[in-house]
Formats: C-alpha cells, structure tokens, sequence
C-alpha cells in the first residue's frame, strides 16, 4: 500500500474524493456557474466532454451546492432509456409506483412536480448521465415533457450530460426541435499543462501527504501522456506511486513515469 509508504491519510487518486476537495480550474468553475443558473432559472442544459474528462465528477460536485431545502435532484444514467423508463426512474426516485402507460406516468410525474413547485417550494433538477446512448424516441420525448403552460415555462431544470457525440447527435436536423430549446450548453475541455500540476497537487494535498512528489519533468511526462485528460492522469500518477513505493523510491521523476506508461496502462496512453 503506497498510502503507508509516502505517509498519507487518503488515497489521493480515487473516484471517491469528496466534491469540495476536487480541483475546480477557472473554466470548471464558470460551468459550475452556468449550472447552478440553469437550475435556479429551471431550465435546459447540455455538457458534453471527451471520455474521461471529469464529467460524472462535475455533475458530483454541482449535485452537492444544491441545498435539500430549495431543491429536489433527481438522477439517472441507463443506456436504454425509454421514454417510459424515464418517467419511471424518475417517479422511483420521489417515492413513487409508476403507472404502466407511458401518457398516465407523464401526468403522474406533471402532477409531483406541481407539488414540489407549489406545496414544497422547492425546484426539481434532473440530471440524465451517459446521454449520448440515448435513442432518438427517448431524446423527442424531452420536447413534450418541457411543454409546459403553453410553452411559457419548464416544470424542471433538465441537465443531459454525455460525450461530444451527443452534441454531434443534437446537431441532426431531426432533432432541431429539442436543440433549439437548450438554453445552456457546456462543453469541457481537457487540462492544460499549469491546471494538470495543480490537479495533482490538490489530490496530493487531499491525501495528507507531500505535494511535490512528482518533479517538474515527470509533471511535464504525465501532461503528455495523459492528454489533459483526468481520468488518465489518475491512472498514471496511481500506478506511479505505486511503483515508486515498491522500489523505495520517495520521489518521482520521469523515468518513474515513463516506465508506467511504457509497460502498466495496456496501450492506453
């Protein structure tokens, strides 16, 4: 265990660090910004992003600054989502059995957000990971669902989250309809060199141990390596310590670096 070995109290490059000790760059934070507008004002996001570029994190992260007080969240990641299903997946998740019918799932779900808004005083967000794989049905159906008072308000703030072909998809005539009522659209890009050093350094600083394990030409190997990309740089610098600590090594440079790559990540870097 390299925890023990580099004296640390969390593991640094996990899937389970908390939201408030993730890095936020500049531009994560103005799409932080835009989010929490989006469900403020109740209405129609789209964050795309390439695979592993920190996506579920930021939907993590924006889901933990909505008090319980003033909002209900609501989320679902299913590849198969049916229109149906959603209705469902969502009724499940305010307590409720769902109908059979798809129309009479609609109303319940029309009628719960009705209480929510009006008895509860509350605003109901949700949010539908993994979007990109939705069909053509379930992605229309959106349209209906947004029709509300003759169009003149949403019942919900609807957040669609998926890789950059689900923009590419949203691009196609047939879905003109439902683009042309999105009314935020994020798009995440991947870390530069300076945001990818101080990506690591806020998990080495989660983790209790140094912040400078890495020198600045290994900082540099892991940039190259990884793309930018925050997944793939916690696959690297994991497997790095790791091999540093099973060599006795307290600080790692390039070579460490490079020799994970070379011959630990399966061809994936």
């Amino acid at each position: 265990m390299f925890e023990a070995f580099f004296e640390m109290q969390h593991t640094p490059f996990s899937r389970d660090v908390p939201p408030e000790s993730l890095y936020e760059p500049p531009f994560l934070t103005d799409t932080l910004g835009r989010l929490s507008y989006a469900a403020d004002r109740q209405l129609f996001a789209v964050v795309t992003g390439d695979a592993g570029c920190g996506k579920s994190t930021l939907i993590r992260k924006f889901a933990s600054t909505l008090s319980p007080k003033n909002y209900i969240v609501m989320y679902l990641s299913d590849s198969k989502l049916t229109p149906r299903w959603f209705y469902k997946g969502m009724l499940d998740q305010l307590g409720i059995e769902a109908r059979f019918y798809r129309g009479d799932a609609k109303r319940q779900l029309q009628k719960e957000v009705e209480i929510i808004r009006g008895v509860q005083k509350k605003k109901a967000v949700c949010i539908l990971d993994e979007a990109h794989l939705l069909e053509k049905e379930t992605i229309e159906e959106f349209r209906f669902m947004l029709n509300y008072r003759f169009d003149s308000e949403s019942p919900m703030a609807l957040v669609l989250v998926g890789q950059t072909e689900l923009w590419d998809k949203l691009k196609l005539q047939r879905y003109a309809a439902v683009r042309q009522r999105i009314d935020v659209n994020c798009v995440l890009r991947h870390l530069d060199r300076s945001e990818t050093e101080e990506y690591i350094r806020s998990h080495l600083r989660y983790a209790g141990g140094r912040e400078d394990l890495f020198t600045d030409i290994a900082m540099d190997v892991i940039q190259q390596g990884s793309s930018g990309i925050p997944r793939m740089i916690n696959r690297i610098c994991e497997k790095s310590l790791m091999y540093a600590s099973q060599q006795g090594k307290r600080l790692i440079d390039e070579h460490t670096v490079t020799f994970v790559m070379e011959h630990e990540m399966l061809g994936s870097v």
